[in-house]
């Protein structure tokens, strides 16, 4: 992307683990469409992941470790980017998400709730003590954007995504409520961006995954959305150009979330009947 949609402005990415990353991606895109950013996550995952390369590829954007879950360092992540940028940030990109009980292999008929409440916690409250901490110290600049990754498992059964469905069912649910409050006080519009299934290495761990990526392909009349293209995505949301548009739940997918059944899905259905 060669246009300068976001000059001037000033965005947090938050979950850029490496090259796969979505996060990666966008923070590459937006750096390029002019912005000023800030590299967020885990501490643990910057020591596993390359975030200080991707830092350097962003004209050495400030890296701050932060752990969505525990609001007094979302506060320094806020107050230090504050004061980096010399003021209130234009956008944010929360694309976090853990599942412990995927992990270990556990069924969803046979989750633990200790590891399913961590889940919740980090994809989806996450998201809403982002926002809480952004709101108590006015954070974001009116007109400003926020926007999460979610998968159409938060509307159909995927029964291998477990309860990551679950998760992104309620990440979904905080867009819109928060995005109403957020919209009436600073004009900030919140969303999700549903992503086609995409081999990033949270993705990868998803039992079955591969048949996710080939089903998707075949049922999507455009194919499925790479990465790259969802960074593209999530540069027009952040730009000016999408300023009313808030509390949606966008499909970036090909298609694949309006289409009921190809005509390639039923020839092979009928050549293996056969």
């Amino acid at each position: 992307m060669s246009t300068k949609l976001l000059q001037g402005k000033k965005g947090i990415i938050f979950g850029a683990l490496d090259e796969k990353s979505i996060a990666w991606k966008t923070a590459l895109k937006c750096y390029e469409a002019g912005a000023e950013i800030v590299l967020t996550n885990a501490p643990v995952a910057i020591r596993m992941g390359e975030i200080n390369k991707l830092s350097e590829m962003c004209g050495n954007a400030p890296v701050i470790g932060a752990d969505v879950t525990h609001l007094d360092e979302l506060k320094h992540l806020f107050l230090e980017s504050m004061k980096h940028f010399g003021g209130k940030i234009d956008f944010i990109l929360h694309s976090v998400g853990m599942s412990m009980n995927m992990r270990k292999g556990h069924h969803y008929t046979g989750i633990s709730y200790t590891w399913n409440h961590k889940t919740l916690d980090i994809s989806s409250l996450s998201l809403h003590k982002v926002l809480h901490t952004a709101w108590n110290l006015n954070a974001i600049s009116d007109w400003g954007s926020v926007v999460a990754l979610t998968y159409i498992a938060a509307q159909r059964v995927f029964p291998d995504y477990n309860e990551m469905a679950d998760a992104k069912a309620l990440l979904e649910s905080i867009t819109r409520n928060f995005g109403y409050h957020y919209g009436v006080r600073n004009k900030v519009r919140i969303n999700t961006v549903s992503q086609s299934p995409t081999r990033t290495t949270a993705g990868s761990g998803v039992k079955g995954f591969d048949g996710f990526i080939s089903f998707a392909e075949e049922m999507s009349p455009l194919g499925n959305a790479s990465a790259d293209d969802c960074a593209n995505y999530c540069v027009t949301l952040f730009s000016d150009l999408t300023r009313y548009v808030t509390m949606q739940n966008l499909f970036h997918d090909g298609g694949f979330s309006f289409t009921g059944v190809t005509q390639g899905v039923i020839d092979k259905i009928e050549k293996g009947m056969q």
